[in-house]
Formats: structure tokens, sequence, C-alpha cells
């Protein structure tokens, strides 16, 4: 416990915290009853949340208690974002995304033990509460002044406006506090900067409403190198969801994390000392083609949302789709989601000749272009070379079979990648 703070620091998860002082008195003082919330906007959480279930599990690791909020009742509503009113999500909706959220959380914590985590819902709370009890117990203790000053607020004043719903989500929040520090002995919340105003409303509820002071602790919001928000990419948002984003293609986005980053990525997310970090870090600056670190970041952070098995057979899938191993040997599932990752040609039959699918796949700009690369030696179809320009997709496979009955790995040199699929025969 007198370590956990350092720790915290040192891996750059302390952006803004109420009284460091207090606040590290406490953590060393003895177990710390602390929360986290998550609101179900949508089906699974991204990676952009779990710096703070890693950093919950950090806590819990230390000897504090956790309690995991994921909110049925501010999941109704939404936090105002700045640029737009959120859409209201049906209830039964709403009611079956806390449910998939428990469970994605739930593997990272332990509930069992004297720092059992806990799972609670805030709709437990808020939908006895009747509007007079709302407005006189919780809305007296609340400035409209220092309301509009929030940022989100005073942004969406100054263009789409904001209704009364969003604009009162913050009273909604800090009774949550409020509610845990009395029915748990809660006295931290954790969560992302973006939060903070939250996050300090409900510390100042508890105090004007109990008298107790109670802290808060933010960490910060990561962004790529180039400032651009963290966790998305070209076609959305990263998932914890294998049915959202294939366990491929979670360690894929990880694996190409940028050198000036990942050490910063595996502070973070990884588990790993400090003096395997550092060693990671020195190699990324020194020897950046080798992307070790990068494969160590996509290693520890597949493995912790999708498994130590999942992560080898992507690794191996990953491996193999370069020439490496046997391509033949990745299941299913590794490969359909390794190769929903890269363009696709999707002829009727085997019979086209791989000098078009070079061209459909965009491997080659043209039949003449396609045909002299074969020629060249730099076509490979399931990682064997193809040796005559005029050949098929069935001469190239030459008596082998499709993999796992209808996909098959073109390759232009040693780098570019492509995927055939052929429709399944009824």
């Amino acid at each position: 416990m007198s370590e956990v703070w350092d720790e915290l620091q040192w891996r750059g998860l302390v952006a803004q915290s109420t009284d460091e002082a207090a606040l590290r008195q406490a953590l060393q003082s003895g177990p710390l009853t602390y929360y986290v919330g998550f609101d179900p906007t949508a089906a699974s959480l991204h990676v952009g949340h779990l710096v703070q279930v890693l950093t919950a599990r950090r806590l819990q690791r230390a000897g504090h208690k956790p309690l995991i909020l994921v909110g049925g009742a501010t999941g109704l509503v939404g936090d105002p974002r700045p640029s737009a009113e959120r859409t209201m999500n049906d209830p039964a909706t709403v009611a079956g995304w806390v449910g998939r959220l428990q469970s994605q959380i739930a593997p990272f914590l332990d509930f069992d033990g004297p720092a059992a985590a806990t799972m609670v819902n805030n709709l437990d709370w808020t939908q006895p509460m009747s509007t007079i009890e709302f407005l006189r117990d919780v809305g007296k203790h609340f400035s409209v002044n220092r309301m509009l000053d929030r940022e989100a607020v005073a942004k969406r004043l100054a263009t789409t406006g904001i209704s009364f719903t969003e604009f009162a989500y913050v009273l909604l929040q800090s009774n949550d506090y409020l509610q845990l520090h009395r029915r748990h002995g809660c006295a931290l919340q954790l969560g992302g900067s973006d939060q903070w105003g939250n996050i300090t409303a409900g510390c100042e509820l508890v105090r004007r409403v109990d008298g107790d002071t109670v802290h808060a602790l933010a960490t910060p919001l990561l962004t790529k190198a180039d400032g651009t928000k963290f966790g998305k990419t070209e076609s959305g948002a990263v998932w914890l969801d294998p049915e959202l984003t294939s366990p491929y293609a979670f360690f894929q986005f990880w694996l190409n994390a940028e050198d000036s980053q990942v050490e910063g990525y595996l502070k973070a997310f990884s588990f790993r000392s400090r003096e395997e970090i550092e060693e990671l870090g020195r190699q990324a600056r020194e020897q950046p083609r080798a992307r070790a670190a990068q494969r160590a970041l996509a290693h520890d952070v597949t493995a912790l949302v999708h498994g130590e098995a999942a992560a080898r057979a992507v690794q191996d899938a990953s491996a193999a789709l370069f020439g490496g191993s046997d391509l033949s040997a990745i299941d299913e599932r590794t490969l359909r989601g390794a190769l929903e990752e890269l363009p696709t040609a999707t002829p009727d039959s085997l019979d086209v000749p791989v000098a078009q699918l070079l061209v459909d796949t965009g491997l080659a700009p043209s039949r003449s272009a396609a045909r002299r690369t074969i020629g060249e030696g730099g076509a490979y179809v399931n990682n064997t070379k193809v040796a005559d320009p005029e050949a098929t997709l069935a001469d190239a496979l030459a008596g082998a079979g499709l993999l796992q009955g209808r996909y098959a790995v073109l390759r232009r040199g040693r780098k570019s990648l492509a995927a055939v699929s052929v429709p399944l025969r009824q």
C-alpha cells in the first residue's frame, strides 16, 4: 500500500488529484474503498476504458477495495459531449448493456478475499428517488452558475445548446459518490481527466451533505503521437468485445503503436516491472525496426483482454501470414479475423487467374504489372511462390485446397498482403 501512489505516478496514471498529501496518506494508512464508473452507452467497452479498468486492478493488488459501477441510471441520460446531444437509448437496451459491461470488467478483478471487488448499479438508488427528493436532497447543493462554467456545458451553450437532461447529469454522478460513501464507505473516485468536473462535484456533495472529506484521482486521456484520440482507427473504435474487434485486429492495433508512445503504453497497460519496461523503451529508441516493445505490448494487452491462448494464436497467425509458419494451422476464427483486416477479392471459382486477383485486391495496378510480379518471383498464394504468370488460383493451390475450405492468402513481396474469399457452395 505504501508504494502504490509512487507506482501510479511512475506509470503516468496521475493527471489530477485532490489534496495529494492527504490521498497518499489515505492509501498508505490501510485498505481504502474506491470506485470507478462506466456508463453503458454501447454494447462493449473500448480500449480507452482499459486505463480505468487496469488502474482499478493495480489499486486492488495493493490491497484496496474496488467498487465497479456500471451506470444503469446514468447510461439512460448520458454525460454531455462537447459536440452534440446524445441519442437516448431504450431502457431495455441499456439494461442489456449493463450486463455485458459487467461481464467484460469482472475478469480483471478479484471478487474474493479481503479486498474483494463489488459490482454496483446506480439504478438501484436512483430509480426509487422521487423528483422532489432528488431536487431537495441533491439539486439544492448545486450552483447553476458553477454548472454553467463546466467546459462541456459551455461549449454546448455556445454551439448547439444543451437539454436539461444532459445539463443535470453531474447531479446524478455526484449522488453516486454520496450513495457509495454512505453504503460502502467509499472514499476515492477514479476516472479519466475528462470527468474531473463530475468527480470533484461528487466530492463537494459528500462534504456538503455528510461533512466528510473524500478523494478524487483522474488519469490522463491518452493520445497518439499526432495528438489525435487514442483507441480510434480508420474503421472506428477498438472494442474489447471479440465480435466487434477480432483478437487479431486488437493485437495489430497495439503492434502498430508509435515508437515514441510505446513505452508510455507499456506503463499504462501492462503489468511488467519498471526494469522490463525501461529496457523495452531503450530497445524502441535504439532498435526501432525490431519492434520488441510493440510485440511485448501487443501480447500483454491481448492476453489480458482475450486470454493467453488467443494471444498466442494471433501471434502465430501474424507470423504465418508473412511466411513464418504454416497457414493451415490457424483456426478458422483467428484466420477470419486476420483476413478481415486485408483487402479482399471474392471470385466465384478457383479458375480466376492469380494475376487478376492481384489487381482486384490492389496488390498490382494492372494485369501486365501483376504478371511481371509473378514472373519475377514476387507473388505467393498461401506462402507458396507462384511461378507461372498465367496460373489460376486452382493452379497455385496445387491441390492443397483453400484454407478452412474457403480462404487463400495473397502476398506480393515480403509485406504486402491480401485475402481471397471464395463463397461456400450450398
